[in-house]
């Protein structure tokens, strides 16, 4: 925990959001020593994918059952303090898609999202916020994609101009603009 605690750290928030949400990340790791696993039901740790294709013209989008909306790929750390494994392992299990890399091994972006209550696996979850972690990865538009019928009910490649369009959830919208904005200055360089 403690090198992902410095990697947070190490991290240059983008806006102010990014900027504000990293402190919280770091107060409230000092904080809960259990911060990483669910059995903390106020806050726990979280790792999401922004996945592009080869010439990142395309986002690797989910339908997610639970948000009702398209959506990244992501799930929680469940115990393990290498996000980037959980983001690369969730994105393969939600999408099918096997050949996923980063194209940074450094976090992409940071978040505090709201969770509100729902019903998962027949069980009231209560409403609770994720501290997550994005990473930008890359994957082949050409492999075999895959819904995860218990997570999601589609998934599909999503031009770059359309990923704000295809979400309905009102607060990852922004989040999802951030991120594309933040593709077009690694796209420049």
């Amino acid at each position: 925990m403690n090198q992902l605690c410095e990697q947070i750290k190490q991290y240059r928030p983008y806006n102010e959001q990014e900027s504000v949400d990293q402190r919280l990340i770091l107060k409230y790791m000092k904080l809960f020593d259990n911060i990483l696993v669910r059995d903390n039901e106020i806050c726990h740790m979280t790792a999401s994918s922004w996945i592009v294709n080869q010439d990142r013209k395309k986002i690797l989008m989910i339908y997610h059952n639970i948000y009702d909306s398209w959506a990244w790929t992501g799930g929680h750390a469940d115990g393990e303090a290498d996000l980037l494994s959980v983001a690369l392992r969730e994105a393969r299990e939600e999408t099918g898609i096997q050949r996923i890399k980063p194209v940074l091994k450094d976090i992409f972006s940071l978040e505090v999202l709201c969770v509100n209550g729902h019903i998962k696996r027949g069980n009231y979850v209560s409403s609770h916020l994720h501290f997550n972690v994005t990473y930008l990865l890359e994957a082949d538009d050409t492999e075999n994609i895959r819904i995860k019928a218990d997570e999601n009910s589609g998934v599909k490649w999503v031009e770059l101009d359309k990923t704000i369009d295809m979400c309905s959830e009102i607060w990852m919208r922004g989040i999802y603009q951030k991120l594309n904005d933040k593709l077009g200055e690694i796209n420049q360089v």
